[in-house]
């Protein structure tokens, strides 16, 4: 990437550091779209708990009226 060592004002950047940053940022991209996926499992995780607990609830009071 430090091929190009003309900076972004046409300043000569010897270190390519800016070629470099913008590395950086483009790798961080990726880890922003992976986040939704991951979100999504949020919901998905309560309403299991959620379903969970009616059952309980339910088994709770179907056990007192009975017995």
């Amino acid at each position: 990437m430090a091929h190009n060592p003309q900076g972004p004002d046409g300043n000569y950047d010897p270190a390519g550091s800016t070629q470099m940053f913008r590395a950086f940022v483009d790798e961080g991209a990726p880890q922003q779209q992976r986040q939704p996926a991951a979100a999504q499992s949020g919901p998905r995780l309560g309403l299991i708990a959620g379903i969970v607990a009616v059952v309980v609830i339910v088994a709770a009071v179907a056990w007192l009226a009975l017995g």
